[in-house]
């Protein structure tokens, strides 16, 4: 398509696809939308981009990244579902970490969300200094749809093309949280009275106190009154964790949800790196609700030609298994594996939920695990693993991405790649209950499997790491 032209969009549900040429020196991108009412989105949650994933009606999703020779980050979009006061969906790039004038073969791809047919494709050239590009739109005339090149740069980034738009931005990081106040000192029961003394001590002097400096701060009031000791922990005793609530339907909160109306959207990430690799999730104020897991992945090793994130392109494609060692507070442990059948469960322990198991290829967002941060202190330590199940002999050659998507904060991404051996299983992170924080760690080790034995690197996981599992030939471990 040349610049300015449009093309009718028949169907019902595309798929939108930002690219390009990865290599040494090509900055990242992220694909976003916004959808408009007369020129402008009508509150915040119109804007749908990595820290707002779905769009409140269903109609609009942030998809991902794909990582290969050739960078994909897709939107998919239901035109049958979009709300009749929105006249067009704008498709936007913003860069991270350089401008589009260091791009290479930068490009918008509309496609059937049936079939994969392509509609319309533009190619966009010319770029210098602009961080942020609106690359096309898609809008409606005469209850029709169309998409149009656009082609249009800002040099202000992802917040100047966002605001332009109507959208308030906060582009600061999050504060972290204050630190707890200090506990009241524990209530001392009274002590016995000396013995009386011979004399009476001398009256009170018949004057009044002295007041406080004019201007002086007021002290602050006593501690309320507190329990007996004896029915108090011992000072500085832990606090036992609460028993396990009674068994109700449990509602897990979507990390999808967008922001309410009103509250400035935020357009950081987090990234956890071999430098930086740990982060507490209860400082960023992820306390509550469910937190996903999400694992993508492409390859250069797998046979005729592999695919990209589980992307069946002919032939084996490779696949890779998303799963994880549990331990909670009370001792209690195990797995959640598609290879064990153990798919979890959010309302009970181990309060870890597989979503599915990705066996066609057919998945756009890989494979999720969901954790339940309603029950943080029921949990003890998390190990999250992905092995490869087939399309590819190990890991060489093989980038993963694993994405968490708490509540009320930040995307944390983290990318492991750089195996050299023959490993079949990488850890990717460690979640652990600190003193009641939740912290992440990167973890990125390549995990063999013993001599002679293929099949057994779940096993070398659980020895490495401390986990005492008792396997047995059925249940699908090693």
């Amino acid at each position: 398509m040349m610049k300015g032209s449009n093309v009718a969009v028949p169907m019902s549900a595309v798929r939108v696809e930002l690219g390009w040429q990865s290599g040494p020196g090509i900055p990242d991108a992220d694909a976003s939308a916004l959808l408009l009412a007369a020129g402008k989105v009508r509150s915040d949650s119109d804007f749908v981009f990595y820290n707002q994933p779905a769009h409140a009606s269903g109609a609009v999703r942030h998809e991902g990244k794909q990582r290969g020779p050739t960078v994909l980050d897709t939107l998919s979009v239901n035109l049958a579902q979009v709300e009749p006061q929105i006249e067009t969906i704008v498709i936007a790039a913003s860069s991270d970490g350089g401008t589009f004038g260091q791009f290479n073969g930068l490009y918008v791809r509309v496609v059937d969300a049936a079939n994969g047919a392509e509609v319309a494709r533009f190619d966009s050239a010319g770029a210098t200094t602009e961080t942020a590009f609106v690359l096309g739109e898609l809008y409606r005339r005469q209850g029709a749809w169309k998409f149009r090149a656009v082609g249009q740069g800002y040099a202000s980034g992802l917040a100047g093309l966002a605001t332009d738009f109507g959208i308030s931005v906060d582009d600061e990081p999050a504060p972290p949280a204050a630190p707890p106040l200090p506990a009241p000192p524990q209530y001392a029961p009274p002590q016995p009275a000396p013995p009386q003394q011979q004399f009476a001590p001398p009256p009170p002097p018949q004057f009044a106190p002295p007041q406080q400096p004019y201007g002086a701060p007021t002290p602050p009031p006593p501690y309320p009154p507190q329990p007996y000791p004896s029915q108090q922990q011992p000072y500085g005793a832990p606090t036992p964790p609460p028993p396990y609530p009674p068994q109700q339907p449990y509602q897990p909160q979507q990390p999808a949800a967008p922001q309410p109306t009103g509250a400035p959207v935020n357009l950081n990430k987090i990234s956890l790196t071999k430098e930086a690799p740990s982060i507490s999730l209860t400082k960023q104020g992820a306390t509550s609700g469910t937190m996903r897991v999400n694992l993508n992945w492409t390859s250069t090793n797998a046979p005729t030609g592999g695919g990209l994130f589980g992307r069946k392109r002919g032939g084996r494609t490779l696949d890779l298994d998303l799963g994880c060692f549990w331990e909670l507070s009370n001792g209690d442990f195990g797995s959640v594996r598609a290879l064990d059948r153990s798919f979890g469960a959010l309302d009970r322990p181990p309060f870890i939920r597989l979503d599915q198991d990705d066996r066609t290829g057919s998945s756009a967002t890989g494979e999720n695990l969901d954790i339940n941060l309603d029950f943080t202190a029921q949990f003890r330590r998390i190990l999250v693993f992905a092995s490869v199940y087939e399309g590819a002999a190990d890991f060489r050659g093989v980038q993963a991405t694993a994405t968490l998507y708490p509540i009320n904060s930040l995307p944390i991404e983290m990318i492991i790649s750089g195996c050299m051996d023959n490993s079949r299983e990488v850890i990717l992170a460690q979640i652990e209950n600190v003193n009641g924080e939740l912290v992440v760690h990167r973890d990125g080790t390549f995990i063999r499997p013993p001599a002679g034995r293929p099949g057994g690197g779940i096993r070398e996981i659980s020895r490495i790491y401390g986990w005492n599992f008792k396997f047995q030939a059925s249940s699908g471990k090693g």
